[in-house]
């Protein structure tokens, strides 16, 4: 797939902050940079929801990434592996996100958060009481509100990603493990 826009010219000091920050400039700013002032809502909104901390950084990870295979966002999942990395998170466990199904190395509840996302993320959602209730139970309301609010804002992002026609860019081919290529008869949408 190719970009369905071309790329709008950055500001000077904002290309070069995401060259020192990520080693290059994502394609998917330089895209919504023809609406600079959506770009820059996008880009501080995501800040903010970046910076949340009821959640575990490797939690709302492995949701970030589920929700990307599910939609599939090959430019969130290479990113989002790529963070993984920088965040010192398990790159043995983010490698099998796009396959937390069939992998053994999730917990009960990381399998539950990455189900949690995916049913979020099915059209329509396909969310249930049980499955809400067993995770606000063990993660507690801030936590609930701020993972849903995060696959939510998600949804967002990779979805706008996959619509623009942004793909995969390489942030993740320095990471030492292979990112797991997602099942082709995955159950998707089926309860963790």
């Amino acid at each position: 797939m190719a970009l369905r826009l071309p790329k709008a010219e950055l500001p000077v000091d904002l290309e070069e902050n995401m060259i020192k920050q990520l080693g290059m400039v994502p394609e998917n700013v330089e895209v919504l940079w023809h609406s600079p002032q959506a770009a820059q809502d996008n880009l501080e909104f995501g800040a903010k929801v970046g910076a949340w901390g009821a959640v575990a950084p490797g939690l709302r990870s492995f949701a970030h990434m589920a929700v990307a295979s599910q939609v599939g966002c090959g430019w969130c999942l290479d990113v989002g592996y790529f963070q993984a990395q920088n965040e010192n998170l398990d790159l043995n466990k983010a490698s099998q996100v796009p396959r937390w199904r069939e992998a053994d190395v999730f917990t009960e509840l990381e399998r539950d958060v990455m189900g949690y996302a995916e049913a979020m993320t099915d059209t329509p959602p396909t969310v249930t009481d049980e499955q809400y209730a067993g995770l606000l139970r063990r993660l507690g309301a801030p936590a609930m509100v701020e993972l849903t609010a995060f696959v939510a804002y998600v949804n967002l992002a990779t979805r706008a990603n996959v619509a623009n026609g942004v793909t995969s860019q390489g942030f993740s081919d320095n990471c030492a493990i292979p990112l797991a290529e997602r099942p082709a008869a995955s159950s998707a949408g089926a309860g963790a």
